[in-house]
């Protein structure tokens, strides 16, 4: 049985994960490259995003669920 104090422990060593992503980031988590990126927002198809300024931003669930809305199984 875990204490609250394990608990805890494994709460400070689990890597924190950003809500939001720039290109490079969600480059280096999912895969992406930047330019597919950019061509995605150009064309509007694709991941939401969101620009802040001239930071461009993409939400993780939104990441996660393009991904998984696009799984092809195999017959």
């Amino acid at each position: 049985m875990e204490t609250s104090k394990n608990k805890a422990i494994e709460a400070i060593k689990a890597p924190i994960q950003k809500e939001w992503l720039n290109p490079k980031e969600a480059h280096q988590e999912f895969g992406f490259s930047v330019s597919t990126l950019a061509k995605w927002r150009m064309k509007n198809i694709h991941l939401k995003f969101s620009k802040m300024g001239k930071y461009i931003k993409y939400k993780r669930s939104d990441i996660e669920a393009f991904l998984n809305s696009n799984i092809v199984e195999v017959a």
